[in-house]
């Protein structure tokens, strides 16, 4: 089959574009693969990031970028088998045999048109990152979409343990509504709170992708850290943050803290790849009460779930302090990492284009 694919925000280093290119490696084993983009560059930063093969995958021209003219487009879509698109909130039509629109977060402020909901009948299939995704997107967008979790690195890694709390996410402050959108910030400052208290012998590592415009306010966050067990790394490639995970013991995450969720259900994490990575490495997570992290973590059994800082910190030092706990919720936190793990991802996303 000849399959395109488009991810608008190819440039973003981020769980939707690693998602998509390895959608888009997994189905260029068997098919002619295209994504949509004008820079060789960023498919390989992409690819470097994530650690993916993309020798079999083609670029093409960004038939969907502004200002490319309609006719065009569909005309270039005509010789497509399937085209598969990570939405924006927007459905545009094409005139390939068959369309499948992916979902990586909840829009709420959508606003259905008539245009959009006539779109809606050339799909033929909807999917979702998450179940907390598709429970937003169905209502949303009215109609019923299948889930399919991200590709998850889960090999069970050697574990040379150090006394380490780890977070990975992106630092991110421009063009979202939060300033503190991962809530980096709030977990720094519980740490440095824990240290203030008499915690010893521990430190917190803040692992992150980090794009040039928001490098400013990111140095401003590490110049309030100093004098404390604290380590920044920038930019690791899958491979590097693989080391990091095996000698980290606790595993923070606070995406969605102090928000409106209800109001505003995009500010939570949408799944959590890292929290299972993390987990296969024997990393217990201990991560807020909402969004996808629900999913993953099963409360007091393979990790902690928590819903204020209270028993964030509370469940953070119940770990600490009692080893025979830490190495049991270990040992069921790399069981659980492995029900995402190994070949699913591939099997699932070929089964859904079928």
């Amino acid at each position: 089959m000849r399959i395109g694919v488009y991810d608008p925000y190819l440039d973003d280093l981020g769980g939707g574009e690693k998602y998509m290119m390895t959608l888009a490696q997994c189905l260029s084993e068997e098919n002619e693969v295209t994504v949509f983009w004008n820079s060789q560059e960023d498919l390989r930063k992409v690819a470097e990031r994530f650690c993916l093969d993309i020798a079999k995958i083609k670029l093409k021209k960004n038939i969907f970028s502004p200002g490319y003219p309609f006719l065009k487009r569909w005309l270039e879509t005509l010789s497509f088998d399937v085209i598969i698109i990570l939405s924006d909130g927007s459905i545009p039509f094409v005139l390939s045999k068959k369309l499948f629109i992916h979902f990586q977060q909840p829009f709420p402020k959508i606003k259905m048109s008539l245009k959009t909901s006539l779109k809606k009948i050339r799909v033929n299939s909807f999917f979702c990152n998450s179940r907390f995704t598709k429970s937003f997107v169905d209502e949303e967008f009215g109609i019923s979409s299948s889930v399919v979790y991200p590709p998850i690195d889960a090999r069970v890694k050697e574990n040379k343990k150090e006394n380490t709390i780890l977070h990975v996410g992106r630092f991110r402050t421009v063009n979202v509504e939060s300033q503190d959108y991962k809530k980096q910030g709030v977990m720094l400052d519980v740490f440095k709170k824990m240290v203030d208290l008499g915690l010893k012998n521990w430190k917190f590592i803040l692992a992150v992708g980090l794009e040039e415009n928001d490098r400013l306010k990111f140095n401003q966050l590490k110049e309030k850290t100093k004098g404390y067990p604290i380590e920044f790394l920038v930019n690791l490639n899958s491979d590097d943050l693989g080391k990091i995970y095996s000698k980290s013991k606790i595993y923070w995450h606070a995406s969605g803290y102090g928000e409106d969720l209800n109001k505003s259900p995009e500010l939570a994490e949408h799944f959590g790849i890292s929290t299972i990575e993390a987990m296969a490495a024997g990393a217990v997570p201990v991560v807020i009460n909402a969004g996808g992290q629900k999913e993953i973590v099963e409360n007091e059994k393979n990790g902690y779930l928590w819903n204020n800082l209270e028993e964030f910190v509370g469940k953070t030092n119940d770990l600490i302090k009692n080893t025979n706990l830490w190495e049991k919720m270990s040992g069921e936190a790399i069981k659980r990492s492995q029900e995402f793990a190994g070949d699913r991802f591939c099997k699932e996303i070929k089964d859904t284009i079928r």
